[in-house]
């Protein structure tokens, strides 16, 4: 009579009965077999009936098992399958001869007989009637097959499919590549047609769910089942289904990971290995990282962790607390799914009811407070992140400004760039600025902003990877980001000397068109403002801090161009045919070495001159700055700061951002020079590099629609024109100009400007404002909005 709910349990569970379900755990031997959730109801079996088996381990290293009195009728079954013959097998979907590879003392294949039906694989000596059973797969929803693939065929010259199960993986080949494609194809729809399987701990889980307002019960039911319980031994196999033999994250980002089933065992190995470790902080970024990089072991490692939280022998001693430290750590960088979650809350809660006013109940007061506020973290916490999760505390992190200024703030593994910018304005009293401003990650070459939902702890942590990878310091600094009224900030605020700062920055950088007299007075004012009046007592500022160096380069690389001349043997290889000037025979290499030692010689001298005149040319406008300084005494620094903004402020484009860019002239893929692309408050506008005079500007109240039209390259509506630019900073433009229109919004309210519009993907949309929300193509920077 066939049996339904057949199960197949290799668990750590000892029969105790609670509601009709045994449960039972061997805690040398924690291992268990997979359930289907369809077994679990019909036919005459109550739903919370469980047949279980106990494994063991042979001497050969296979799984015995000893099944339960229970189970009886189901181990029969499988004594009779094995004898019986070829002609009694039920529902043969596809059979025929392959060649399985056999591991022994070298590989090997042989040809065998293969039968697929509706609940496994089989292999026979042959497919004659009563032919030898060689070897079974059973197939359930956790297995897996690996198509054919032409790197096998070309290194073997069969074409091969794997199939994976739980305790067998069979490898096996044929030399059509159809055939190979039809066995696919049949065991995956098998596999497909499997319902999902449970563990024991994914059925006791549940069991707690439903009686966690029935204190006596989940007592009893952590009392009888060891398998939820801390133990010292290994782990056999994971406490949540897995896929068999899933190589998807094998070698992920090079990493060389197993299967995921594997890695939920050497996982648990290192929780073990917190307790006597010296240093546990590497153990705990190594679990951290493999979860990042693994999806599906969050929920693992949070079972693994609740299990080893519970009924520990001695549980305030330092080394079970390093548990709890890393269960601190997995809640403020990863969530856990739904069903894991809940679970998770109630340990926490009955940890916290069974022991009041402990360290144990501190962590968990702390782990719940931390899982209300997780979002999954881009970068595994730093050193220090981790040793002030440890202890509880806070990390302090230095927030930089324009100028020598910097603030100390306490941040949490939660606090994003938006608290950031928020707690700094009311630091430096700019509540009331009708600008707004954002953090920039920053180094001495390179800056930008931060999206305001980023987590402070994951850029300071991706800070010291591209500290140690670049050999450069990078800091977190605050400025202004959308310049909305430059006219109301007021003389005396600090908000003013942001804008001073970032002015001088952009002078420095090349980005303020002016005149070299202009420039130079610039130099000089930002010299007053500095150091106060001209002394020869104090050292100066180095001329690339206060002077756009790509000025000085441009004028001494143009007088060395005028004045250069082609060298003799150029000139004499020009008459000459290319044949005669590289003549083939003995003394080719020669002659060949000879001209590149002379090129070589001729490339130096070149590089010496330019040098010399760069210092000749720097010496000359330092002396020029100088005289303008001296000129500038009994200015103050506020004086100074003003007459630098004023000079500032005669270019039209002052307060926009330049972003150098690629300007397509026609769809064909042809584009004029690089141009500057300014964005500001009011307007777009392209000009050429250097020059002052925009070539255009297009207000944004006549811009249609903006956005990315492919992965280098912004379009702009303007009324009929489509103005097309590559750029790698595309991520930067769409930020400050979502930034611009949401100021925009603000300011005037919704139902103004209603033509324009945001692009939603690389198709250019035409979204009324007046019914569009805040974009969501790419996030807002680091301001409130």
């Amino acid at each position: 009579m066939p049996l339904q709910g057949v199960c197949w349990f290799l668990c750590c569970r000892q029969g105790f009965s609670l509601l009709g379900r045994d449960y039972g755990e061997k805690e040398e031997e924690e291992s268990f077999e997979l359930r289907n959730k369809e077994d679990l109801t019909p036919n005459g079996r109550s739903p919370t009936e469980v047949t279980v088996s106990q494994p063991t381990c042979t001497a050969n290293g296979t799984n015995g098992h000893t099944v339960s009195e229970g189970s009886e009728e189901m181990k029969s079954l499988i004594i009779e399958k094995n004898k019986m013959g070829l002609e009694e097998e039920p529902e043969l979907l596809v059979k025929g001869w392959l060649l399985r590879e056999v591991r022994g003392n070298w590989i090997k294949q042989r040809r065998y007989w293969f039968v697929l039906s509706q609940d496994s694989l089989d292999y026979y000596s042959g497919p004659e009637k009563g032919a030898r059973r060689l070897g079974t797969l059973v197939l359930t929803n956790l297995c897996s097959v690996i198509w054919p693939d032409k790197q096998t065929y070309k290194e073997t010259g069969y074409w091969s499919i794997t199939v994976y199960g739980r305790k067998h993986c069979y490898r096996l080949y044929t030399k059509h590549f159809n055939e190979a494609v039809h066995w696919a194809c049949a065991i995956q729809k098998i596999i497909d047609t499997k319902a999902p399987v449970e563990t024991p701990t994914q059925l006791l889980i549940r069991d707690i769910e439903e009686n966690k307002f029935h204190p006596e019960v989940v007592e009893h039911i952590y009392q009888h089942n060891p398998i939820l319980k801390y133990t010292q031994g290994p782990l056999y196999a994971p406490l949540l289904p897995f896929p068999y033999g899933s190589l998807e994250h094998t070698y992920h980002s090079g990493k060389g990971y197993g299967s995921v089933r594997e890695e939920a065992v050497k996982l648990f190995n290192c929780l073990q290995q917190l307790e006597s470790a010296r240093e546990p902080i590497p153990i705990i970024q190594g679990v951290l990282q493999t979860c990042l990089d693994l999806r599906p072991l969050r929920d693992e490692v949070y079972c693994q962790l609740v299990k080893q939280t519970s009924y520990t022998p001695a549980p305030y001693t330092a080394a079970h607390l390093r548990y709890w430290q890393l269960l601190t750590c997995m809640s403020c960088t990863f969530l856990p799914g739904v069903t894991v979650l809940k679970y998770l809350r109630f340990h926490l809660k009955r940890i916290q009811s069974q022991s009041p006013e402990s360290e144990m109940d501190n962590y968990a007061s702390f782990i719940s407070e931390a899982l209300e506020k997780t979002k999954c973290r881009e970068c595994v916490p730093s050193w220090e992140e981790i040793q002030m999760l440890m202890s509880r505390q806070e990390m302090l992190c230095t927030v930089h400004y324009p100028g020598p200024g910097s603030c100390q703030l306490y941040i949490s593994s939660h606090t994003t760039a938006n608290e950031v910018v928020r707690r700094m304005q009311e630091k430096l009293s700019l509540q009331d600025s009708k600008n707004t401003f954002s953090l920039f990650e920053q180094n001495a070459l390179w800056e930008q902003p931060v999206a305001g939902s980023a987590l402070i702890a994951d850029i300071l942590t991706s800070f010291s990877t591209k500290e140690s990878e670049s050999k450069t310091q990078w800091k977190l600094c605050f400025k202004l980001y959308c310049l909305l009224d430059a006219d109301s900030i007021s003389v005396d605020s600090i908000e003013y000397l942001l804008l001073f700062e970032q002015c001088h920055e952009m002078v420095v950088r090349g980005q303020l068109p002016a005149s070299e007299e202009d420039l130079q007075a610039l130099a000089s004012l930002r010299l007053q403002c500095l150091m106060g009046d001209f002394t020869t007592h104090a050292p100066c500022p180095p001329l690339d801090e206060l002077f756009p160096g790509h000025m000085l380069e441009a004028r001494v690389l143009m007088s060395l161009s005028a004045n250069q001349a082609l060298p003799p043997c150029q000139v004499a290889a020009q008459d000459c045919p290319a044949t005669q000037r590289f003549p083939s025979g003995l003394l080719t290499g020669t002659l060949w070495s000879h001209t590149a030692t002379a090129a070589h010689k001729q490339k130096v001298e070149q590089d010496l001159r330019l040098r010399s005149r760069l210092k000749e040319e720097a010496s000359a406008v330092m002396g020029s700055i100088l005289e303008r300084w001296k000129g500038l005494a009994g200015y103050s620094r506020r004086d100074s700061m003003a007459a630098y903004l004023t000079i500032a402020r005669q270019w039209s484009g002052f307060g926009c951002t330049l972003y150098e860019v690629d300007f397509y002239i026609s769809s064909t893929g042809n584009f004029s020079q690089k141009l500057w692309l300014g964005v500001a408050a009011t307007s777009v506008s392209l000009y050429r590099q250097g020059e002052a005079e925009a070539l255009e500007c297009f207000p944004y109240g006549q811009i249609c629609s903006y956005g990315v039209s492919d992965s280098n390259t912004f379009k702009i509506t303007a009324g009929d024109r489509d103005l097309l630019f590559e750029t790698t900073k595309l991520t930067e433009i769409m930020q400050l100009m979502n930034a611009y229109f949401s100021a925009i919004r603000r300011q005037r309210g919704k139902g103004e400007d209603a033509d324009i519009t945001i692009a939603e993907s690389t198709e250019v949309g035409f979204h009324h404002l007046a019914s569009t929300l805040t974009p969501t193509l790419l996030e807002l920077p680091s301001h409130p909005v």
